[in-house]
């Protein structure tokens, strides 16, 4: 199919709107059978559960054209299993995993034309979603639903280079113990927003969440998991209330299995930062943003990374081109991690 004409090098990380979405909508105990549409409007009751109670779940992922001229995506089966348990957790019928997979790629094969050329830098970003349709005004969950599959093409999270980001730790709390933390509902990167702006504000990128219990340990960013590299070790957080990504655990299998690196997914103090060579921010957008420094603003201690704020530390170099190589088909995938569209 030919491609769209856009000058694929110039777009920036936003949504235009493509060719087809897919909908999905659950009534009456069950979900229908699904279609492909080329109406890009919702219609609902203005007492939705989705306006009153934000009850909604999502994804990100995204499309590739890979060195051979294939259209592929990166591990959908991943996604799908984390949005049936998102949508567990707020008492909404789970879509099931293996039709979610079949309309991702159904739905980017109907936006054939909008996936950008390899080489290009660019991306087609998928978001599928689920959310409350019903009107619901006392506190329940609602009884309709439906499920969208969205995509846009977008360019590099960076452009012009990764350059290390500046991290503040947070004054807010993202998620409770046995709260939502660890599944990825819209009311938990709402909650976020306050924070991310006042960081912003300030000079910085993002804001590094303490452990809301004692506020002693790392535990995320607002929107994405935190890793680190201290010698030939890559160390990641382990914690009930941190969101599964599935960057994070691929990074996690290319770093043993491709680069022969020790891994850790353990309990990390805050008092260990620096200690800590390199330091990255994974997930779908940006695959890994590289972290300079995190600064305390209430005691004005700043600790800045080994790798230092011009550019991203070597470790992590590697593990962004391999993990992006295995995407774009120039190193050979890990068995089941490549769904290619036919």
């Amino acid at each position: 199919m030919e491609k769209q004409n856009i000058d694929w090098s110039a777009l920036d990380f936003s949504y235009r709107e493509t060719d087809k979405s897919y909908v999905s909508n659950f009534k009456n105990g069950k979900w229908d059978d699904g279609v492909l549409t080329s109406d890009h409007t919702i219609t609902m009751s203005e007492c939705a559960g989705v306006l009153q109670y934000s009850q909604s779940v999502f994804e990100g992922m995204k499309a590739y054209t890979t060195v051979d001229g294939r259209i592929v995506t990166f591990r959908p089966d991943q996604n799908a299993k984390r949005m049936y348990d998102s949508a567990q957790r707020l008492e909404m019928p789970p879509f099931p995993q293996d039709r979610f997979v079949q309309a991702i790629l159904e739905t980017i094969k109907a936006n054939e034309s909008w996936v950008p050329p390899y080489g290009s830098g660019a991306t087609l970003y998928i978001r599928p979603y689920m959310f409350g349709s019903s009107a619901v005004i006392g506190v329940a969950p609602a009884e309709e639903y439906q499920f969208r599959v969205i995509t846009t093409p977008v360019g590099p999270y960076f452009k012009g280079g990764a350059k290390p980001i500046r991290l503040k730790l947070a004054e807010f709390d993202r998620a409770a113990p046995r709260g939502t933390g660890h599944i990825k509902a819209g009311l938990n990167y709402a909650m976020s927003l306050h924070a991310i702006v006042q960081a912003h504000k300030e000079g910085f990128n993002e804001n590094l969440y303490p452990d809301s219990r004692t506020r002693t340990l790392v535990e995320e960013t607002g929107g994405a998991n935190i890793i680190f590299i201290k010698g030939d070790t890559f160390v990641t957080v382990k914690s009930p209330t941190i969101l599964p990504s599935v960057t994070r655990r691929s990074l996690e299998y290319v770093a043993e299995h491709y680069l022969g690196l020790k891994v850790e997914e353990r309990e990390i103090p805050l008092t260990e930062l620096p200690e800590f060579d390199e330091c990255g921010l994974c997930g779908t957008a940006a695959v890994i943003s590289p972290v300079g420094s995190v600064t305390n603003t209430v005691t004005g201690e700043e600790v800045v990374f080994k790798s230092g704020m011009e550019k991203m530390g070597p470790t992590i170099k590697k593990l962004y081109d391999t993990l992006t190589g295995i995407q774009m088909g120039t190193i050979e995938a890990p068995e089941g991690w490549i769904y290619e569209v036919k």
